[in-house]
């Protein structure tokens, strides 16, 4: 008698495949939101500004790729770090 066993079975397979597939992609939004949050610091950092401790923590908590975009292109023409966040 021969022994099935599930992980062996296609859909098993399937199941599997399904989930690498949905781990990429999860983990390259994830590498996109974080190049945006460094992205935002990195261009106050190169204009001089400084980034105080809570501005660093907001910009690091946000998910919202609309968002992180926003801030950094206020970022390019802020002149201190809370005016990323003019407007909310």
């Amino acid at each position: 008698m021969a022994i099935q066993y599930f992980w062996r079975h296609p859909l098993a397979e399937q199941v599997r495949e399904e989930g690498r597939k949905e781990g990429l992609a999860q983990r390259r939004e994830e590498g996109r939101i974080q190049s945006w949050r460094e992205g935002v610091l990195s261009i106050l950092r190169w204009r001089g500004i400084l980034v105080p401790d809570a501005v660093r923590d907001r910009v690091n908590a946000s998910t919202d790729l609309d968002q992180l975009e926003t801030w950094a292109q206020r970022a390019v023409h802020a002149t201190n770090a809370g005016e990323l966040f003019v407007e909310e």
